[in-house]
Protein backbone atom coordinates (compact mmCIF):
# COMPACT_ATOMS: atom_id res chain seq x y z
CA UNK A 1 0.00 0.00 0.00
CA UNK A 2 3.25 2.29 0.67
CA UNK A 3 3.76 2.04 -3.28
CA UNK A 4 0.05 3.35 -3.93
CA UNK A 5 0.47 6.41 -1.65
CA UNK A 6 3.84 7.43 -3.94
CA UNK A 7 1.63 7.27 -6.83
CA UNK A 8 -1.07 9.75 -5.93
CA UNK A 9 -0.07 13.19 -7.38
CA UNK A 10 -0.51 15.84 -4.36
CA UNK A 11 -1.42 18.93 -6.71
CA UNK A 12 -3.69 19.58 -9.94
CA UNK A 13 -4.05 22.55 -12.12
CA UNK A 14 -7.85 23.24 -12.28
CA UNK A 15 -10.45 25.64 -13.64
CA UNK A 16 -13.09 26.69 -12.00
CA UNK A 17 -15.29 29.67 -12.72
CA UNK A 18 -13.34 30.38 -15.93
CA UNK A 19 -10.02 30.76 -13.19
CA UNK A 20 -7.36 29.03 -13.18
CA UNK A 21 -6.43 27.45 -9.78
CA UNK A 22 -3.77 25.00 -7.95
CA UNK A 23 -5.49 22.81 -5.70
CA UNK A 24 -4.53 19.16 -3.65
CA UNK A 25 -5.94 16.70 -5.76
CA UNK A 26 -8.24 15.14 -2.71
CA UNK A 27 -10.08 18.25 -3.42
CA UNK A 28 -11.26 17.45 -6.73
CA UNK A 29 -15.02 17.02 -7.89
CA UNK A 30 -16.29 15.26 -10.57
CA UNK A 31 -16.85 17.86 -13.42
CA UNK A 32 -13.60 20.23 -12.77
CA UNK A 33 -11.75 20.86 -16.00
CA UNK A 34 -8.07 20.01 -15.25
CA UNK A 35 -5.27 20.86 -17.50
CA UNK A 36 -1.88 18.24 -17.39
CA UNK A 37 1.43 18.58 -19.11
CA UNK A 38 4.54 16.49 -19.30
CA UNK A 39 6.19 15.54 -16.00
CA UNK A 40 2.34 15.63 -14.53
CA UNK A 41 0.49 12.52 -13.11
CA UNK A 42 -2.99 12.27 -13.84
CA UNK A 43 -4.40 13.51 -10.74
CA UNK A 44 -8.03 11.81 -11.53
CA UNK A 45 -9.33 9.54 -14.28
CA UNK A 46 -10.56 12.26 -17.30
CA UNK A 47 -11.86 12.35 -19.91
CA UNK A 48 -9.78 14.02 -22.60
CA UNK A 49 -11.52 17.14 -24.33
CA UNK A 50 -8.46 18.82 -25.96
CA UNK A 51 -4.74 17.79 -26.14
CA UNK A 52 -1.47 18.70 -27.95
CA UNK A 53 0.48 15.54 -28.56
CA UNK A 54 0.05 13.90 -25.24
CA UNK A 55 1.44 10.89 -24.62
CA UNK A 56 1.24 8.89 -20.80
CA UNK A 57 2.69 5.32 -19.52
CA UNK A 58 -0.19 3.22 -18.47
CA UNK A 59 2.53 0.67 -17.25
CA UNK A 60 1.08 0.59 -13.58
CA UNK A 61 -1.69 -0.50 -15.33
CA UNK A 62 -1.50 -2.61 -17.91
CA UNK A 63 2.30 -3.43 -17.85
CA UNK A 64 3.33 -2.27 -21.08
CA UNK A 65 6.24 0.64 -21.14
CA UNK A 66 5.38 1.77 -24.86
CA UNK A 67 3.96 4.98 -24.31
CA UNK A 68 0.51 5.61 -25.25
CA UNK A 69 -0.21 8.65 -27.38
CA UNK A 70 -3.77 10.28 -25.89
CA UNK A 71 -6.60 12.25 -28.35
CA UNK A 72 -10.23 13.55 -27.84
CA UNK A 73 -11.38 10.91 -30.02
CA UNK A 74 -13.16 8.24 -28.85
CA UNK A 75 -11.96 4.70 -29.97
CA UNK A 76 -13.24 2.35 -28.38
CA UNK A 77 -15.91 1.19 -26.06
CA UNK A 78 -13.91 -0.58 -23.59
CA UNK A 79 -12.43 2.57 -21.14
CA UNK A 80 -8.91 0.63 -21.22
CA UNK A 81 -8.54 0.76 -25.00
CA UNK A 82 -10.25 3.76 -26.14
CA UNK A 83 -7.69 6.89 -26.70
CA UNK A 84 -10.12 9.68 -25.01
CA UNK A 85 -9.48 8.57 -21.00
CA UNK A 86 -6.36 8.96 -19.14
CA UNK A 87 -6.48 6.92 -16.18
CA UNK A 88 -5.48 8.52 -12.39
CA UNK A 89 -2.02 8.19 -11.23
CA UNK A 90 -0.40 7.41 -14.72
CA UNK A 91 2.32 9.87 -16.21
CA UNK A 92 2.50 12.46 -19.03
CA UNK A 93 5.30 11.78 -20.33
CA UNK A 94 4.94 14.64 -23.24
CA UNK A 95 2.46 16.95 -24.70
CA UNK A 96 -0.23 18.57 -22.80
CA UNK A 97 -3.78 18.22 -22.63
CA UNK A 98 -7.21 19.14 -20.93
CA UNK A 99 -9.72 16.67 -19.41
CA UNK A 100 -13.06 16.63 -17.56
CA UNK A 101 -12.82 14.88 -14.09
CA UNK A 102 -14.88 11.68 -14.09
CA UNK A 103 -14.27 9.79 -11.85
CA UNK A 104 -12.17 10.75 -8.45
CA UNK A 105 -10.30 8.61 -5.44
CA UNK A 106 -11.61 5.05 -5.17
CA UNK A 107 -14.05 5.04 -8.22
CA UNK A 108 -11.17 5.54 -9.81
CA UNK A 109 -9.36 2.41 -11.98
CA UNK A 110 -6.35 2.63 -10.02
CA UNK A 111 -8.64 3.58 -6.79
CA UNK A 112 -10.74 0.24 -7.52
CA UNK A 113 -6.85 -1.83 -7.82
CA UNK A 114 -5.70 -0.45 -4.22
CA UNK A 115 -9.17 -1.46 -2.63
CA UNK A 116 -8.38 -4.69 -3.89
CA UNK A 117 -4.88 -4.63 -2.62
CA UNK A 118 -5.89 -3.62 0.61
CA UNK A 119 -8.79 -6.19 0.80
CA UNK A 120 -6.89 -9.10 0.66
CA UNK A 121 -6.30 -11.10 4.52
CA UNK A 122 -2.97 -12.47 5.66
CA UNK A 123 -3.91 -16.11 6.58
CA UNK A 124 -1.80 -18.00 8.98
CA UNK A 125 0.98 -20.38 7.79
CA UNK A 126 1.08 -24.29 7.83
CA UNK A 127 3.96 -23.90 10.73
CA UNK A 128 1.99 -21.57 12.55
CA UNK A 129 -1.15 -23.63 12.08
CA UNK A 130 0.73 -26.92 13.36
CA UNK A 131 2.53 -25.11 16.20
CA UNK A 132 -1.26 -23.60 17.60
CA UNK A 133 -2.82 -27.35 17.15
CA UNK A 134 0.70 -28.72 19.11
CA UNK A 135 0.33 -25.82 22.10
CA UNK A 136 -3.49 -27.17 22.64
CA UNK A 137 -2.14 -30.82 22.72
CA UNK A 138 0.50 -29.99 25.28
CA UNK A 139 -1.82 -27.92 27.39
CA UNK A 140 -4.81 -30.03 27.44
CA UNK A 141 -2.71 -32.36 29.02
CA UNK A 142 -0.34 -30.34 31.37
CA UNK A 143 -4.01 -29.53 32.36
CA UNK A 144 -5.13 -32.84 33.01
CA UNK A 145 -2.32 -34.14 34.77
CA UNK A 146 -2.17 -31.32 37.04
CA UNK A 147 -5.49 -31.88 38.16
CA UNK A 148 -5.85 -35.31 38.25
CA UNK A 149 -2.00 -35.41 40.68
CA UNK A 150 -3.82 -32.42 42.74
CA UNK A 151 -6.85 -34.35 43.71
CA UNK A 152 -4.95 -37.58 43.83
CA UNK A 153 -3.04 -36.31 46.46
CA UNK A 154 -5.66 -35.31 48.84
CA UNK A 155 -6.67 -39.20 49.60
CA UNK A 156 -3.08 -39.79 49.84
CA UNK A 157 -2.35 -37.47 52.69
CA UNK A 158 -0.94 -34.73 51.33
CA UNK A 159 -0.94 -30.88 52.73
CA UNK A 160 -3.42 -29.04 50.23
CA UNK A 161 -0.14 -26.48 49.62
CA UNK A 162 1.78 -29.83 48.62
CA UNK A 163 -1.18 -30.78 46.39
CA UNK A 164 -0.69 -27.05 44.37
CA UNK A 165 2.75 -27.68 44.15
CA UNK A 166 2.09 -30.93 42.28
CA UNK A 167 -0.69 -29.05 40.39
CA UNK A 168 1.93 -25.96 39.16
CA UNK A 169 5.14 -28.60 38.88
CA UNK A 170 3.25 -30.77 36.67
CA UNK A 171 2.03 -28.31 34.38
CA UNK A 172 5.38 -26.21 34.03
CA UNK A 173 6.82 -29.43 33.31
CA UNK A 174 4.79 -30.03 30.33
CA UNK A 175 5.17 -26.74 29.00
CA UNK A 176 8.07 -27.19 26.30
CA UNK A 177 10.52 -24.33 26.86
CA UNK A 178 12.74 -25.09 24.06
CA UNK A 179 10.20 -25.16 21.24
CA UNK A 180 10.75 -21.22 20.11
CA UNK A 181 14.59 -22.03 20.32
CA UNK A 182 14.30 -25.26 18.13
CA UNK A 183 11.68 -23.79 15.40
CA UNK A 184 13.54 -20.72 14.88
CA UNK A 185 17.17 -22.55 14.55
CA UNK A 186 15.67 -25.25 12.25
CA UNK A 187 14.18 -22.25 9.70
CA UNK A 188 17.36 -20.56 9.88
CA UNK A 189 19.51 -22.90 9.22
CA UNK A 190 16.99 -23.66 6.07
CA UNK A 191 17.10 -20.25 4.72
CA UNK A 192 21.02 -19.94 5.36
CA UNK A 193 20.85 -22.87 2.73
CA UNK A 194 18.51 -21.23 0.74
CA UNK A 195 21.09 -18.02 0.45
CA UNK A 196 23.58 -19.99 -0.51
CA UNK A 197 21.81 -20.92 -3.70
CA UNK A 198 20.82 -16.96 -4.13
CA UNK A 199 17.32 -17.50 -2.36
CA UNK A 200 16.90 -14.59 -0.29
CA UNK A 201 14.18 -15.19 2.93
CA UNK A 202 12.79 -12.32 4.22
CA UNK A 203 10.48 -14.49 6.59
CA UNK A 204 11.82 -17.36 8.08
CA UNK A 205 8.00 -18.63 8.25
CA UNK A 206 7.88 -18.57 4.76
CA UNK A 207 10.56 -20.92 4.46
CA UNK A 208 8.22 -23.88 5.81
CA UNK A 209 5.57 -22.47 3.52
CA UNK A 210 7.60 -22.92 0.55
CA UNK A 211 7.59 -26.32 1.30
CA UNK A 212 4.11 -26.57 1.53
CA UNK A 213 3.50 -24.91 -1.92
CA UNK A 214 2.47 -27.43 -4.94
CA UNK A 215 2.57 -24.11 -7.29
CA UNK A 216 4.33 -21.14 -7.94
CA UNK A 217 2.51 -18.11 -9.36
CA UNK A 218 5.45 -16.02 -10.21
CA UNK A 219 5.59 -12.52 -12.67
CA UNK A 220 8.93 -14.17 -14.61
CA UNK A 221 9.92 -11.00 -16.36
CA UNK A 222 13.29 -9.94 -14.58
CA UNK A 223 12.10 -12.65 -11.77
CA UNK A 224 13.14 -15.83 -13.37
CA UNK A 225 13.89 -14.99 -16.54
CA UNK A 226 16.34 -11.38 -18.22
CA UNK A 227 13.17 -10.29 -20.65
CA UNK A 228 14.75 -11.85 -23.69
CA UNK A 229 13.41 -13.63 -26.17
CA UNK A 230 14.63 -15.65 -29.30
CA UNK A 231 13.37 -17.14 -32.32
CA UNK A 232 13.83 -20.70 -31.72
CA UNK A 233 10.96 -22.40 -34.64
CA UNK A 234 9.12 -20.82 -37.23
CA UNK A 235 6.77 -22.01 -39.75
CA UNK A 236 6.55 -21.46 -43.42
CA UNK A 237 6.32 -23.65 -46.86
CA UNK A 238 3.94 -25.90 -44.64
CA UNK A 239 6.76 -27.20 -42.80
CA UNK A 240 8.17 -26.59 -39.39
CA UNK A 241 12.14 -25.39 -39.40
CA UNK A 242 14.20 -24.76 -36.28
CA UNK A 243 16.41 -21.66 -36.24
CA UNK A 244 20.11 -20.90 -34.45
CA UNK A 245 19.52 -19.87 -31.19
CA UNK A 246 23.64 -19.56 -30.43
CA UNK A 247 24.89 -16.39 -29.86
CA UNK A 248 28.08 -17.05 -32.40
CA UNK A 249 25.14 -18.88 -34.85
CA UNK A 250 27.55 -21.76 -34.51
CA UNK A 251 24.77 -24.38 -34.38
CA UNK A 252 22.63 -26.32 -37.74
CA UNK A 253 20.44 -23.50 -39.98
CA UNK A 254 17.48 -23.88 -42.42
CA UNK A 255 17.57 -23.00 -46.07
CA UNK A 256 17.26 -19.44 -46.08
CA UNK A 257 17.49 -19.20 -50.06
CA UNK A 258 13.50 -19.92 -50.11
CA UNK A 259 11.11 -17.44 -51.04
CA UNK A 260 9.42 -18.28 -48.67
CA UNK A 261 11.66 -17.50 -46.12
CA UNK A 262 12.32 -13.65 -47.91
CA UNK A 263 8.45 -13.01 -47.84
CA UNK A 264 8.72 -14.48 -43.70
CA UNK A 265 12.18 -12.54 -42.63
CA UNK A 266 10.56 -9.56 -45.25
CA UNK A 267 7.53 -9.13 -43.19
CA UNK A 268 9.09 -10.08 -39.48
CA UNK A 269 11.27 -6.95 -40.33
CA UNK A 270 8.91 -4.32 -41.64
CA UNK A 271 5.61 -5.03 -39.48
CA UNK A 272 8.33 -4.36 -36.22
CA UNK A 273 8.38 -1.55 -34.16
CA UNK A 274 11.94 -2.51 -32.35
CA UNK A 275 15.32 -1.13 -33.19
CA UNK A 276 18.85 -1.66 -32.36
CA UNK A 277 19.95 0.86 -29.79
CA UNK A 278 22.74 3.50 -31.62
CA UNK A 279 26.32 3.83 -30.68
CA UNK A 280 26.80 0.06 -30.13
CA UNK A 281 30.36 -1.76 -31.21
CA UNK A 282 30.22 -3.44 -34.22
CA UNK A 283 32.19 -6.13 -32.25
CA UNK A 284 28.94 -7.01 -30.28
CA UNK A 285 27.37 -10.05 -31.56
CA UNK A 286 23.86 -9.25 -32.46
CA UNK A 287 21.69 -11.33 -30.53
CA UNK A 288 23.55 -9.35 -27.78
CA UNK A 289 22.67 -6.11 -28.76
CA UNK A 290 20.45 -4.24 -26.71
CA UNK A 291 17.25 -3.00 -28.14
CA UNK A 292 13.82 -0.80 -27.83
CA UNK A 293 11.03 -2.25 -27.77
CA UNK A 294 8.72 -5.59 -27.69
CA UNK A 295 10.73 -8.33 -26.46
CA UNK A 296 8.97 -10.64 -29.08
CA UNK A 297 9.58 -7.97 -31.46
CA UNK A 298 13.29 -7.60 -30.90
CA UNK A 299 13.30 -11.13 -31.03
CA UNK A 300 12.02 -11.32 -34.60
CA UNK A 301 14.21 -7.94 -35.35
CA UNK A 302 17.59 -10.34 -34.02
CA UNK A 303 16.69 -13.05 -36.52
CA UNK A 304 16.13 -11.02 -39.66
CA UNK A 305 19.10 -9.70 -39.11
CA UNK A 306 21.08 -12.52 -38.51
CA UNK A 307 19.57 -14.28 -42.07
CA UNK A 308 19.00 -11.24 -44.60
CA UNK A 309 21.43 -8.26 -43.21
CA UNK A 310 20.70 -4.96 -42.51
CA UNK A 311 16.94 -4.53 -41.54
CA UNK A 312 17.60 -0.80 -41.41
CA UNK A 313 18.47 -0.77 -45.11
CA UNK A 314 15.50 -2.98 -45.85
CA UNK A 315 13.26 -0.04 -43.75
CA UNK A 316 15.11 2.69 -45.97
CA UNK A 317 13.92 0.81 -49.39
CA UNK A 318 10.55 0.46 -47.62
CA UNK A 319 9.35 3.43 -45.96
CA UNK A 320 6.43 3.00 -43.93
CA UNK A 321 2.96 4.57 -44.79
CA UNK A 322 0.44 3.89 -41.97
CA UNK A 323 0.42 1.86 -39.07
CA UNK A 324 -1.80 0.24 -37.33
CA UNK A 325 -0.21 -0.82 -33.39
CA UNK A 326 -0.70 -3.99 -32.00
CA UNK A 327 -2.96 -3.96 -28.92
CA UNK A 328 -4.70 -6.29 -26.54
CA UNK A 329 -7.86 -5.81 -28.75
CA UNK A 330 -7.31 -6.41 -31.98
CA UNK A 331 -4.25 -8.80 -31.20
CA UNK A 332 -3.05 -7.93 -34.51
CA UNK A 333 -0.51 -5.55 -36.14
CA UNK A 334 -0.44 -3.86 -39.60
CA UNK A 335 1.50 -1.45 -41.49
CA UNK A 336 1.72 0.08 -44.98
CA UNK A 337 4.87 0.22 -46.49
CA UNK A 338 6.03 1.91 -50.10
CA UNK A 339 7.41 -0.50 -52.80
CA UNK A 340 10.92 -0.92 -53.34
CA UNK A 341 10.30 0.06 -57.15
CA UNK A 342 9.89 3.66 -57.19
CA UNK A 343 7.65 3.27 -60.09
CA UNK A 344 5.44 1.29 -58.37
CA UNK A 345 2.21 3.04 -57.59
CA UNK A 346 1.12 0.40 -55.29
CA UNK A 347 1.58 0.02 -51.98
CA UNK A 348 3.14 -3.57 -49.67
CA UNK A 349 0.96 -4.07 -46.49
CA UNK A 350 2.60 -6.40 -43.91
CA UNK A 351 0.69 -7.98 -40.91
Amino acid sequence: MDSFKTMVPQMAVVIRNGEKLTLNARELVVGDVVEVKGGDRVPADLRIVSTHGLKVDNSSLTGESEPQSRSAEFTHDNPLETKNIAFFSTSVLEGAAMGLVVNTGDRTVMGRIANLASGLEIGETPIAKEIAHFIHIITSVAVFLGVTFFIVAFPLGYDWLDAVLFLIGIIVANVPEGLLATVTVALTLTAKRMASKNCLVKNLEAVETLGSTSVICSDKTGTLTQNRMTVSHMWFNSEIYEADTSEDQTGESFDKSSSEWSSLARIAGLCNRAMFKPNQDDSVLILARECTGDASETALLKCVELSVGSVEDMRARNQKVAEIPFNSSNKYQVSIHETEDANDPRYLLVM
